[in-house]
């Protein structure tokens, strides 16, 4: 048995839930990743793997070997970085996931002076407003602009995500120009209801900190659908300024409220916890993080 093969092979099943898809990233058939994974099993005299005809999830054996098999897999990659990093540039495939309207406005340019700068590297982009697992779906790295939770994964801040409520010179010459927080009360919102404080706007002036649950129409988990909504007059949306920045310039929206401060969000980089960050991943997040930080944030 080929025990290097098969722990490649039991990790990409539960990275990805399938041994189809464990057998497609690692280009290998369906019956070759099973064969792997049952002379693994024979081997060791356990199940490790929950199986049915669609998905595949570990045991309670299988989740702590899988732990483990991570942190060798991870042992094994250092090493041979370590007398090859300095000999080569990184190379093989790099999958990320980004946010929709983050990826379209913000990561093209970006992603192509990456490319430039390591030729090697094949990167596969996933861009997605749905939160997900970058274990699970096979990521090496995730992007989220978010109230992080906690959790298992390691998350590495790259810039503030600044915010600012906006509506339509019509909207406010219909209902009015809100001069505190607890004027929105009387107003629509338009919401991205998938954060932490969930459809709450939390804003802090000299008079404190105000909590508001406003009266939405809409709420949707993506920005610009917010901002196209509200060019239209259908409410005031709380926006991040990299999405709402040219409709203010263009006066499509107005800001109000500007002497209360939303609390920023962050541009996060999200990936699984192991004992040594890839030279891929790494250099890739470092790159995110010099360009942003270059650009002055978001």
């Amino acid at each position: 048995m080929d025990k290097l093969a098969s722990l490649r092979a039991f990790v990409k099943v539960v990275d990805s839930g399938s041994f189809a898809e464990a057998g497609r990233q690692l280009r290998l058939s369906r019956s070759a990743i099973s064969k792997y994974i049952a002379d693994l099993e024979e081997s060791l005299g356990v199940q490790l793997l929950n199986r049915t005809t669609r998905h595949a999830s570990p045991t309670e054996n299988g989740q702590q070997y899988y732990e483990r098999a991570l942190v060798i897999l991870g042992e094994i990659e250092a090493a041979d970085q370590a007398v090859t990093q300095s000999q080569s540039a990184p190379r093989g495939l790099l999958r990320v996931n980004a946010p929709m309207s983050f990826g379209t406005m913000r990561l093209g340019p970006v992603l192509a002076d990456f490319m430039t700068k390591y030729p090697e590297l094949q990167l596969q982009l996933v861009l997605s407003d749905d939160l997900l697992d970058p274990v699970q779906d096979g990521f090496d790295v995730t992007l989220r602009i978010a109230e992080l939770e906690s959790s298992s994964l390691i998350a590495r801040k790259i810039m503030p995500v600044e915010r600012s409520i906006c509506a339509s010179p019509d909207y406010l010459r219909r209902h009015g120009t809100p001069s505190h927080p607890q004027d929105l009360r009387m107003h629509v919102s338009l919401t991205y209801g998938f954060l932490l404080t969930g459809n709450q706007w939390k804003l802090t002036g000299k008079d404190g900190v105000h909590w508001i649950q406003p009266a939405w129409s809409l709420c949707v988990n993506n920005a610009e659908v917010l901002r196209d909504v509200a060019i239209k007059g259908r409410g005031l949306a709380l926006l991040p300024t990299f999405i709402a920045e040219d409709a203010l310039k263009r006066k499509e929206l107005r800001p109000v409220l500007e002497k209360y401060a939303a609390p920023p969000l962050a541009l996060y980089a999200v990936y699984p916890p192991t004992r040594h960050l890839s030279v891929k991943v790494r250099l890739f997040i470092d790159f995110l993080v010099e360009r942003f930080g270059r650009e002055g944030g978001a």
